[in-house]
């Protein structure tokens, strides 16, 4: 495979990943990190740092729209739950 074609599907299955994650807004962040360490707001972190590498200025709430396809205030409005004490726990004794 080449390089080209490579990158061409690695953007796909991230747009993949990204709209997946956008519609299962039922899956805290919290569960994520727990199960597989990384959340939506690590992949906006990851987004951001790819582009200031490629030399364009995106901020990082900017990234949290792209990854969770609204404003992130809106999105923590709608769908984010308290954790509940035994996420934090799990969470805790991962990180």
């Amino acid at each position: 495979m080449d390089d080209k074609t490579r990158t061409e599907i690695e953007a796909q299955v991230f747009r993949d990943l990204v709209q997946h994650l956008r519609e299962r807004t039922d899956v805290q962040n919290i569960d994520l990190m727990n199960l597989a360490g990384f959340c939506r707001n690590c992949l906006s972190k990851w987004y951001r740092a790819a582009a200031e590498e490629q030399g364009v200025e995106l901020s990082y709430d900017d990234a949290r729209e792209i990854v969770y396809g609204m404003p992130y205030d809106d999105w923590k409005a709608k769908y984010q739950t308290e954790a509940t004490p035994e996420q934090k726990a799990k969470f805790a004794q991962s990180h």
